[in-house]
Order: C-alpha cells, then sequence, then structure tokens
C-alpha cells in the first residue's frame, strides 16, 4: 500500500469541514476590509525566498524543498505566501506607480521540519498583503481584520506587539546588539550564523540556553528614531480606541528577515501553551529589496491547520454528554448494571461490561465524549460510593451511590 508522505495528510471530513469553515470566515472579512483574492504558483525560483525571506532563516536554512528542474533552474516549492506576492506586485509594475493593492490568498505551504500537531511539511495559511499605504492605520486594520476573523471563529487569543525599527535606527541597534553578543560564549551554531547574516534574528531563537544568555540583551525599543517612536504609540492607541488588548513583547522579531516597524504576533492557550495562530507586520523594504522600486508593503499570515485543531477540540468539549460507567473488577459490574438502569431513566449512560485499567476506562470514556466519568473500585464498593470525575472541568470526587441522583 501506498502511503501519504510523512508530514502530508489529505484534507477530508471534519477536517474540510473546518478548512471551508475558516477559509469562508477570513474571506468574508477580507472582502470588508477592501480585499481582493490573488493566487500565485506553489513552484518559484529558490532565490525569490532566499533574498526575501533571508539566508539566516531556518526556512531557508533548513526546510525549503529544493530541486534543479528538467531546465536547470533552482527551484522551490514555496515556504511562505508574502514573496511570491510581492514577486508578482513587481512583475506587474504596480510599484513603477506606488500601486495601492490589498489582496488575500490562501493554499498550500511546504516546510521540511518536524511534524506535530498544528504544524506539518505541507500545511495551508490564509494570509492578506497590503502595498502602497505608508499610514499606521493600515497596520491598524490588518489586525482588526486578524480580531475579527478570531472573535467570528470564538477562537480566544492573546496579540503581542512590537516595533523592528527602520533603516535609521536599526543600524545602531544592530551595533549595540553585536558587540552584546559577541561577549556571550555557546550561543548555538544557528544563532552563531544569525549573527553574520541578520543578527536581530538571534532574539528569535528556541534553545533555552541561548535565552537564558540573551536575558540582558539590548532591546530594540531603546533604540528606536523618533518617527518609530511616534507611528508605534500612534499604533497602541488605536487599538485601545478600539477595544484590542495587547502585550508589549520587545523581544518578539518573527521569524522571517523581511520585517521593519511593526510586527505581531496572535497567540491562543487553546491548542498549548502560547501557540501562535497568526503573525504579520511591515516589511517597507522588500518591494526594493526583490528589485522594484522602494514603497510600502504590509501582511499577515494565519495558520489553518493550528486553527483546524481548536475547532475540534472544542466541538470534543461542545459535544460532551452523558455518563461512561465502568469497574475496575468484574465483581462490580452487576451491582453497576442496577446503577446504569435506574440512571437510564433519564440519562444517557455508556455501561462498560469489561473490567480495565482506569487510564485505559478514562482514555475510552474520552473517545466516546462522555461528560461524566463514573468507576468502581475496591475503595468504592467498601465505601458503597463511586469515583467521579467531570471530563469537562477535570473536578474529581468520591460520591456515595445513595446520593448519587442528588449529586449529578
Amino acid at each position: 500500500m501506498i502511503n501519504a508522505l510523512r508530514g502530508m495528510k489529505d484534507l477530508e471530513g471534519k477536517n474540510a469541514f473546518y478548512y471551508e469553515k475558516i477559509i469562508k470566515t477570513c474571506e468574508e472579512v477580507a472582502k470588508n476590509y477592501g480585499f481582493s483574492f490573488i493566487a500565485t504558483p506553489h513552484l518559484e525560483l529558490s532565490k525569490l525566498f532566499k533574498r526575501s525571506v533571508g539566508e539566516s532563516s531556518d526556512i531557508v536554512g533548513k526546510e525549503m524543498y529544493e530541486f534543479i528542474d528538467k531546465g536547470g533552474n533552482e527551484v522551490c516549492l514555496r515556504p511562505e505566501g508574502t514573496a511570491g506576492i510581492v514577486r508578482s506586485y513587481i512583475e506587474q509594475k504596480f510599484d513603477k506607480t506606488g500601486s495601492v493593492k490589498r489582496w488575500f490568498y490562501h493554499g498550500s505551504m511546504f516546510r521540511y521540519e518536524r511534524p506535530q500537531k498544528g504544524r506539518l511539511r505541507e500545511f495551508h495559511q490564509f494570509g492578506v498583503e497590503s502595498f502602497g499605504n505608508q499610514s499606521v492605520y493600515e497596520d491598524v486594520s490588518l489586525i482588526l481584520m486578524l480580531a475579527e476573523i478570531f472573535n467570528r471563529l470564538e477562537i480566544k487569543f492573546k496579540l503581542l506587539l512590537n516595533s523592528l525599527g527602520c533603516v535609521s535606527c536599526l543600524p545602531n541597534y544592530r551595533e549595540k546588539l553585536v558587540a552584546f553578543l559577541n561577549t556571550k560564549e555557546n550561543l548555538c551554531e544557528d544563532c552563531k550564523r544569525r549573527i553574520k547574516f541578520n543578527p536581530i534574528r538571534v532574539l528569535d531563537c528556541k534553545n533555552e540556553h541561548c535565552g537564558e544568555l540573551l536575558s540582558n540583551a539590548p532591546l530594540l525599543n531603546s533604540s528606536l528614531c523618533e518617527t518609530c517612536k511616534k507611528d508605534f504609540e500612534l499604533l497602541q492607541n488605536a487599538l485601545k480606541d478600539n477595544d484590542i488588548d495587547f502585550e508589549l513583547d520587545f523581544r518578539l522579531v518573527r521569524g522571517l528577515d523581511y520585517y521593519s516597524k511593526s510586527a505581531f504576533e496572535f497567540i491562543s492557550d487553546e491548542i498549548g501553551a502560547k501557540a501562535a495562530i497568526a503573525g504579520g507586520g511591515r516589511y517597507d523594504k522588500l518591494i526594493e529589496h526583490l528589485e522594484g522600486k522602494s514603497g510600502f508593503g504590509i501582511g499577515f499570515a494565519i495558520g489553518i491547520e493550528r486553527l483546524i485543531a481548536i475547532l475540534e477540540q472544542k466541538e470534543q468539549e461542545a459535544l460532551r454528554e452523558g455518563i461512561y460507567l465502568c469497574a475496575l473488577d468484574e465483581l462490580y459490574i452487576p451491582k453497576l448494571l442496577k446503577i446504569a438502569t435506574k440512571l437510564r431513566k433519564n440519562r444517557k449512560v455508556f455501561l462498560s461490561y469489561e473490567a480495565k485499567k482506569l487510564a485505559k476506562h478514562l482514555s475510552n470514556a474520552d473517545a466516546i465524549n462522555a461528560q461524566i466519568f463514573l468507576c468502581m473500585g475496591e475503595n468504592e464498593a467498601k465505601n458503597n460510593a463511586l469515583f467521579y470525575k467531570n471530563l469537562e472541568n477535570k473536578t474529581e470526587k468520591e460520591l456515595l451511590i445513595i446520593n448519587l441522583e442528588k449529586e449529578l
């Protein structure tokens, strides 16, 4: 049998349903903000991403699906969406006139990394890119758009915010940071490489040892020029005026080399501690870096698989109902059958006829989305009681059988 490649999965059943729901919601909100659809190729020249994403990024350094095509071109499957859309903007000569373009996109991206929950080698993103608008209020609008999408999907989030400075203030900060980094030994190999190409990316290192070494590193906010300070304050005030809560994170640099000025990330605890579900920022110099005429750009991308995982989890919690009744020894099952018969007059009860370990019973109860778990072991049998666990809020206690109906 031929199986799908590791880290690549079919979208079908509930996953397909959630994918469509997420994309439909994102499209509706994006269109309300004046954005229109664009689709770019999955396959691009490798140099597009090496120039834009940056040699210091893990994407270029480790994760791109690259190969030589039959024409002798170095090509790769797109690892992210922004670079291809900037390429299209330049190719259509919109940069020459400074045209304002607001586009949204969705589709597959590819990165060769270790697959895990919410992170695949072929994954999907919804994103937007806005060109030709220098105003910080465009930054605000994109953040408001993301907040609206997550509110419609009923996904709880926290917004992290930072300013990465501009060409006026960033060089001064780089000098301070490099001077600091040169005093540190035992940085990981990735950080040593980043110092040469783009030292600000060191702040994005996930290595715990590097994190400790960088605890006293100089921060960007101390080196911002007056223009960047003013824009960053304006951004914060506009978000407050629109009732968007945020947290300043002066170590937030995002994972790509092309960001400048505004950088933001949306995280959620509904899929794991502080898991990123969307992020973006301004990249005013990227158009020029890709040989276009200097202009303005800003965008964001949402990780669809992570939203699917959150919505699946919410559905499981919402659909929890009924009681899972079980025993650790077969001797207790006749007694539990009498209890089940009584409870079934008013409640949905699944009675297990097999004696199993507690962990196995809990796993089975979880699999059928039971709301209440009731189990009898030796101690409970002696006390004429049942072990009770609420599988929604995780509370546990011992219930006397005589008080069972009242307690439930």
